[in-house]
């Protein structure tokens, strides 16, 4: 599997990889994030892009990163239906993580396919929140998300973590 920088002119179809990406969460009771709207194409292009492409040379997954408090912050990864569950969100965050920085992202505590995934992965409750994590749970509570079912974790650099 490919993981390049994503092209400006993918990125609309970026966001259908999250609204299909998404639809999994009306299964658990969720149809509210499933009808959120995907990241706006502003925001894709402030961040760092990666894609992982498929046979094709089309993408079929990707990662939007920020610096927040100086770690790699995930601000979105999302992987097509069609090429779930087969270790390509893993590695776009290892892609990520190559970088030598923490990373972090805010996840639904709860569901499998976010924080006990992401736990999974290595990622830890972040215990305390930078600034910045504060600011983004707070932009997520203002938006709807319960606060109580939300959580910030971080994936130390390999050198940290030993």
């Amino acid at each position: 599997m490919l993981i390049r920088l994503a092209q400006p002119a993918e990125l609309p179809y970026l966001q259908e990889i999250e609204n299909a990406s998404c639809e999994v969460f009306r299964d658990i009771g969720m149809p509210e994030i499933a009808d959120d709207d995907p990241i706006s194409l502003e925001a894709l292009a402030e961040h760092e892009v990666w894609v992982a492409v498929g046979e094709r040379g089309v993408p079929v997954a990707f990662i939007a990163t920020g610096d927040v408090d100086g770690a790699a912050h995930i601000h979105q990864i999302s992987v097509h239906p069609s090429h779930a569950r087969q270790g390509i969100g893993a590695a776009l965050i290892e892609h990520v993580r190559r970088t030598g920085r923490a990373v972090t992202l805010t996840t639904f505590r709860d569901v499998p396919w976010n924080g006990p995934y992401y736990e999974r992965l290595g990622f830890r409750p972040v215990t305390g929140t930078s600034p910045g994590l504060a600011e983004i749970m707070s932009d997520e509570a203002s938006r709807g998300l319960d606060p109580s079912t939300r959580l910030a974790m971080v994936l130390l650099p390999a050198q940290e973590r030993a």
